[in-house]
């Protein structure tokens, strides 16, 4: 009930956010799982294209965006760095600002290799930062990434 009521309490622009960052990253979710990577990214693509004119009029700023999309991720079961990353350069594209999504991979102190994907936009990371990303080797960017 409380969270009824937080939830509630939000503007109705905030809501709307909160609830696509939700569908969105359970879509996502559900795409990493089923389909190959490639066929989701352009799945995503073609959705940002088409809602891109639709979207120009908001003004949703950057950080509500994130904001979204890390609150979401806490009630949708396995959302990982990745599908995060997803959603959050999805929203921001259909709000048209610059995204670039980066996965960089490490060796941990096991010999294990390890991935972690963020976003970059302005030149700063807006989602996926660590305090030890540094050790993440940047992978180059995907076909159709601006680095």
């Amino acid at each position: 009930m409380k969270r009824l009521r937080k939830f509630l309490s939000l503007t109705p622009s905030d809501r709307r956010l909160l609830v696509s960052a939700a569908l969105l990253l359970g879509a996502i979710r559900l795409g990493l799982w089923l389909l190959p990577f490639q066929t989701l990214r352009r799945l995503l693509a073609k959705m940002t294209q088409v809602t891109t004119q639709l979207q120009n009029a908001d003004l949703t700023s950057m950080d509500r965006v994130v904001w979204a999309v890390a609150v979401a991720s806490r009630y949708i079961p396995g959302v990982k760095c990745l599908a995060r990353a997803l959603a959050t350069q999805v929203l921001l594209s259909q709000r048209s600002y610059p995204t670039c999504l980066r996965i960089g991979v490490a060796k941990s102190e096991g010999g294990k290799l390890e991935a972690h994907a963020w976003v970059e936009s302005q030149e700063r990371i807006v989602i996926g930062g660590l305090r030890d990303l540094s050790r993440y080797t940047p992978l180059p960017p995907l076909v159709g990434e601006r680095p």
